[in-house]
């Protein structure tokens, strides 16, 4: 009786914590998130002069990192590893430097994301939390519960960022410790960003169609596309970030030389369409008015900007990806664009990322409840079909580390 309510004592302690957690991810999360789309709107306006100059921010901001960031410039390895329970504590200046970074990144037009920052920033906050409470998991607990915190503040989907942080540091693993105070922190930050202004991104794809025997076929063939297009996305980072590292050794010259090749290219490419997070990517898939080739040139253009080593993330990219894919095959299988773009957001996502619980719930989140059931079949058949690959070389399967993902 004792072990049991010291056990839910310390997780009553951990529950508590999360709450000024979440507070505090999601005030950084909304200037972050808010800032972030007003940098987009003045690339978008003034691309013509600011995609040229992709190479020297990169450069700019490497240089800064290597000065000023320490031990920050290993970013996601750092939360990675302090979630399985390293004992390096996370430097707190991981916050400004990957914010700062990822603002370069989108003002000049790289393709990238935002989550790596956000997880970033809850994770570094929760870990330095985590330090001060007493138990020897605490910090570690309380890291996961900022990952939560961090991507929901940001998205706004604290239900999938809670199992979001607690599936992806060990695939097939929950981290069910850390689940009261991941909820905690990120229903907490959600509400905080929301009430700073941060908007919440959701549509609505339609109802599902009666489910008829070609239907259901439909679904499946929509799946393993997704799947194995969420592999490509891992294959491709890992084998660019090889390649450009192996022939181009150093950092400021490689992100020099790639990030202007990248900026010239996408400012030739329909003029920056493939630039920045691809909210327009997503909007268009939604609205059925995607290219056959969008899905195809964002994977490529964000597997170039991160492995050039660019900061931000990959996951609103995987959303862009999968909603162009699914707008374009849906309506050759017999569906809606809306309803191909909405399942390929979540699905591709879940593919790439090696999770499977989150993926369901973002979609539910974003699109409505009542889909669930068919985010869960597709995001189900889009996981098996992965092949255990992940964009996250430090995520664990039963105690060893994910394939890499192109071997």
């Amino acid at each position: 009786m004792k072990e049991e309510l010291k056990r839910a004592g310390a997780v009553l302690l951990l529950t508590l914590a999360a709450l000024p957690l979440g507070a505090a991810a999601g005030a950084v999360d909304a200037l972050f998130g808010r800032v972030l789309l007003a940098l987009s709107a003045v690339r978008t306006a003034h691309a013509l002069w600011l995609l040229p100059l992709l190479g020297l921010a990169g450069a700019a901001a490497v240089l800064c990192v290597r000065r000023f960031g320490g031990r920050s410039a290993r970013g996601m390895s750092l939360i990675f590893e302090a979630g399985h329970g390293g004992e390096e504590a996370i430097p707190l200046r991981l916050v400004p430097v990957s914010i700062g970074s990822t603002w370069l990144t989108h003002l000049f037009g790289g393709s990238a994301g935002r989550e790596g920052v956000a997880v970033q920033i809850g994770g570094a906050l929760g870990g330095a939390l985590g330090a001060r409470l007493p138990g020897a998991e605490s910090r570690r607990l309380m890291v996961v519960a900022g990952m939560a915190a961090g991507f929901a503040g940001l998205f706004r989907t604290p239900v999938a960022a809670t199992f979001f942080a607690l599936e992806v540091l060990s695939c097939g693993v929950l981290e069910v410790g850390a689940a009261l105070p991941a909820l905690a922190a990120a229903l907490t930050a959600s509400r905080v960003a929301g009430l700073l202004g941060l908007e919440r991104f959701s549509a609505a794809p339609g109802a599902l169609p009666a489910l008829t025997w070609w239907r259901l076929l439909a679904l499946v063939l929509l799946a393993l596309a997704f799947g194995a297009v969420g592999r490509a996305f891992a294959a491709a980072l890992a084998a660019a970030k090889a390649a450009a590292a192996r022939r181009i050794p150093d950092p400021v010259r490689r992100i020099l030389l790639l990030g202007t090749a990248i900026g010239l290219c996408s400012l030739l490419c329909a003029g920056g369409r493939y630039s920045g997070l691809g909210t327009n990517l997503i909007a268009l898939g939604l609205a059925g008015a995607a290219r056959p080739w969008d899905f195809a040139l964002k994977l490529l253009f964000t597997a170039a900007t991160l492995a050039a080593g660019f900061q931000g993330g990959e996951v609103t990219p995987l959303f862009a990806v999968g909603a162009s894919l699914g707008a374009v095959l849906a309506p050759l299988l017999g569906l809606p664009a809306a309803l191909g773009a909405a399942l390929g957001y979540a699905a591709v996502f879940g593919s790439a990322t090696n999770t499977l619980l989150a993926p369901m719930l973002i979609g539910a989140e974003v699109f409505g409840w009542e889909l669930l059931p068919v985010f869960c079949a597709v995001c189900t058949l889009a996981y098996v079909c992965n092949g255990d690959r992940s964009i996250y070389p430090l995520q664990r399967r039963r105690g060893a580390e994910t394939r890499a993902a192109g071997k």
